[in-house]
């Protein structure tokens, strides 16, 4: 994984909806948070509840440093 161009579907990223396997869609890009999940500040049900729709505005607003670091699915 690591942005090699791909292109999916919103329907494709929405499948990765669990705590083994969980995709965001931030700025237009997919992300695969899954190792993220348990030591996510705010908990992992935060990022589980952001699968399925555009998840750019929930990032935003909670104001993530420019070091957020995330990895492109």
């Amino acid at each position: 994984m690591g942005g090699d161009g791909k292109v999916f579907t919103l329907a494709e990223v929405s499948n990765h909806n669990t705590n083994k396997d969980c995709w965001l869609l931030i700025g237009g890009k997919v992300y695969d948070v899954t190792k993220f999940l348990e030591d996510h500040p705010g908990g992992d049900e935060v990022l589980l509840t952001a699968t399925g729709k555009d998840a750019t505005d929930d990032f935003e607003d909670v104001g993530h440093s420019t070091s957020s670091e995330i990895e492109e699915a």
